[in-house]
């Protein structure tokens, strides 16, 4: 369970821009660029604030922010638990956008951080325009610039509406900061959480470029040009939003006091498909 919500309605966008590339079964559909940032809009530390707006939605809003960026970005607000707090674990994070989040230098800058005691200080982003999508490729070019024991990220497309696809999602990157970089294709409608596991053999703190790549009966997941997933087992097929997810590690120690980690987003790019 990676959220406590759940996303409503279907998001409208221009179709701006078109590839293509070949599907699994061998016909080629169109690939059409719905949304891309540079994020050369500078948002300094403290304006990624009051986002319990129509949240969940492609209405929602965080009110600190203006122009292009409140119009595409969206945040979990401060206060939802992150996963760990919801699992009950001994040390758990809340979101905190207002403390985690800015832009700056041409990259959006994500620092989570625990104080001398309580819980983590938790980030998670949305491309609005990206929200309730059904398929689609989803691309970003990311590095953790500071690596701390017990952070982690959950780059995923998550469903919609839950009941629709039980446990289904899709995580790429996914894994602790001081690991290695792993993905998950979760299979539709499982039961016990059954999911196609990758090890993309690389390391959080290098420069890297993912794509999830979900097609019909098809999920991709590529790193700096090659595979490193391909699943094909009850792929999902409901709408699902990318939730650029990162908050306290699941598995390994948990993060230290007066610690903190962060992760740089140069890019991140969207597209939908005909």
């Amino acid at each position: 369970m990676r959220r406590i919500l759940t996303t409503a309605a279907l998001a409208a966008g221009l179709l701006l821009a078109s590839l293509t590339a070949p599907t699994a079964a061998g016909s080629t559909p169109t690939w059409h660029l719905r949304y891309a940032d540079g994020f050369n809009t500078p948002v300094a530390k403290g304006h990624f604030t009051d986002c319990n707006h129509a949240a969940d939605t492609p209405k929602a809003y965080c009110g600190g922010l203006t122009g292009s960026v409140r119009a595409a970005w969206w945040t979990y607000p401060a206060g939802w638990p992150d996963t760990a707090t919801q699992r009950n674990y001994p040390v758990g994070g809340y979101y905190d956008p207002a403390t985690t989040l800015w832009i700056s230098g041409g990259q959006l800058h994500i620092r989570m951080w625990r104080g001398a005691s309580g819980p983590v200080h938790s980030a998670t982003v949305v491309p609005k325009a990206l929200m309730g999508q059904r398929y689609g490729r989803y691309e970003e070019r990311w590095r953790v610039s500071k690596a701390a024991t017990g952070y982690k990220s959950a780059h995923l497309l998550w469903p919609v509406t839950d009941s629709a696809c039980p446990n289904c999602e899709i995580d790429f990157p996914e894994g602790n900061w001081t690991g290695s970089v792993n993905g998950y294709a979760h299979h539709l409608n499982s039961i016990g959480g059954d999911q196609d596991a990758y090890d993309a053999r690389a390391k959080w703190t290098d420069w890297h470029t993912t794509v999830i790549t979900w097609q019909p009966g098809s999920v991709t997941l590529t790193i700096d040009g090659r595979t490193a997933g391909h699943s094909t087992t009850a792929v999902p097929n409901t709408p699902m939003s990318w939730d650029i997810q990162n908050e306290t590690a699941l598995e390994g120690a948990a993060p230290k006091p007066n610690t903190s980690a962060q992760m740089d987003i140069e890019y991140v790019r969207g597209w939908t498909w005909s």
